[in-house]
């Protein structure tokens, strides 16, 4: 797929996963592609978290931002480890920050502000350990062929 995103707000995201993860020993991903090839997102986003081999951080606290840019269908998935720590409602808090900048086609600062509202609270339940953390996961943003399965 062609990115949705100039290489300056690409890089700008990236930046804020880097930045959001230097307190943490939490790890971010943001996952783009064109369209959803599963009816739910959060279906979509599970498999995604699964690709990238998202469960196999030591503790558990990966999180997953998944957007289908051209069918505007978004998802916000964390791992076991931090589903157990945050809030129950902190999941919806944050898509629905996160929507608010998109309902305005605003998809970089709606990503940027999901993303530093994960960190903070990764940053208060998986404080960085400067003995034992490393980045476990890639910060670079993936792409997804969204070929639907039918096609």
């Amino acid at each position: 797929m062609k990115s949705p995103l100039t290489p300056e707000q690409e890089a700008a995201l990236v930046a804020a996963i880097r930045q959001a993860e230097i307190t943490t020993s939490g790890e971010i991903r943001v996952h783009l592609e064109d369209t959803c090839p599963t009816p739910e997102p959060l279906d979509r986003a599970a498999q995604v978290f699964a690709e990238l081999g998202m469960h196999r951080t030591a503790q558990r606290n990966g999180v997953l931002f998944y957007l289908a840019w051209k069918t505007r269908q978004f998802a916000v998935i964390g791992d076991s480890g931090i589903n157990s720590a945050v809030p129950d409602d902190f999941w919806e808090i944050t898509k629905e920050a996160v929507l608010s900048y998109f309902h305005n086609h605003d998809y970089v600062n709606g990503l940027d502000k999901g993303i530093r509202l994960v960190g903070e609270q990764l940053r208060r339940y998986f404080p960085y350990d400067a003995a034992t953390d490393r980045n476990e996961l890639d910060d670079s943003i993936s792409f997804g062929d969204s070929t639907p399965p039918h096609a």
